[in-house]
């Protein structure tokens, strides 16, 4: 994942942070009954020299 991103926005991998976690049985997906995707990007633009 963090490769095919690195390629499509065209930085470096280790800029890259992806992280997955569970709801430890909590709502609708922690019974299984549902999946859920959250997704927070920033993104800085490098200082021209």
């Amino acid at each position: 994942m963090k490769e095919n991103i690195s390629k499509k926005i065209s930085v470096n991998i280790d800029d890259i942070g992806v992280k997955a976690t569970t709801n430890e049985k909590l709502g609708a997906e922690g019974r299984e009954e549902g999946i859920s995707c959250h997704a927070v990007v920033l993104m800085k633009e490098n200082e021209k020299d």
